[in-house]
């Protein structure tokens, strides 16, 4: 995984596949305080204690057709070596929560990514899922939340228009409040 959104892609999916209808993405940046902060936050199956305990190791995984489980452990790996830190929270039947923080200069920071096309990718692909999305810069705070945008979102999937509008919106306002690629 080259850039963030990568991570960000296959936390999203894996909250999918544990059944996640409410996914927040978070994103807080500082560059007063010099750190990226990214949670994802669902309302899925959760994750039991055992299986807590070995999410990071890279040669775990729970799906069957596969023998490793890198999507977890590579996030952790980046983190930390970016000076950053990760961390796992999850409660059966209620949800999960993954935090990795990064030092935002650190030389080893991979880089953000087409985070609006990330966005817009994961809403079209998943229109019967509920987003919201946060970014908070030093400069402010733009929040897209696909309740919001509903009639929008039922459109968007088969119309380039629509979701081109909605990339340069989404664009628009990361520009206006900052944010660091």
């Amino acid at each position: 995984m080259k850039e963030i959104v990568d991570h960000i892609i296959d936390i999203v999916n894996n909250s999918i596949s544990a059944g996640a209808q409410n996914i927040i993405i978070d994103i807080q940046e500082s560059a007063t305080n010099n750190y990226l902060k990214i949670s994802i936050i669902d309302d899925g199956k959760g994750i039991d204690e055992n299986t807590i305990n070995k999410i990071t190791d890279p040669f775990f995984t729970t799906k069957k057709d596969k023998k490793v489980g890198l999507g977890i452990s590579l996030l952790k790996y980046q983190a930390e070596l970016a000076g950053g830190s990760f961390h796992i929270k999850s409660e059966l039947n209620k949800g999960t929560e993954i935090k990795a923080t990064f030092q935002l200069s650190h030389i080893d920071r991979q880089p953000m990514g087409d985070i609006a096309g990330t966005i817009i990718l994961l809403i079209t692909s998943h229109s019967n899922i509920h987003f919201i999305y946060k970014h908070q810069t030093d400069d402010g705070v733009f929040t897209l939340d696909t309740i919001e945008i509903k009639d929008i979102i039922n459109d968007i999937s088969t119309n380039n228009i629509m979701r081109s509008s909605l990339k340069k919106y989404i664009e628009e306002n990361l520009k206006k409040i900052k944010m660091t690629y």
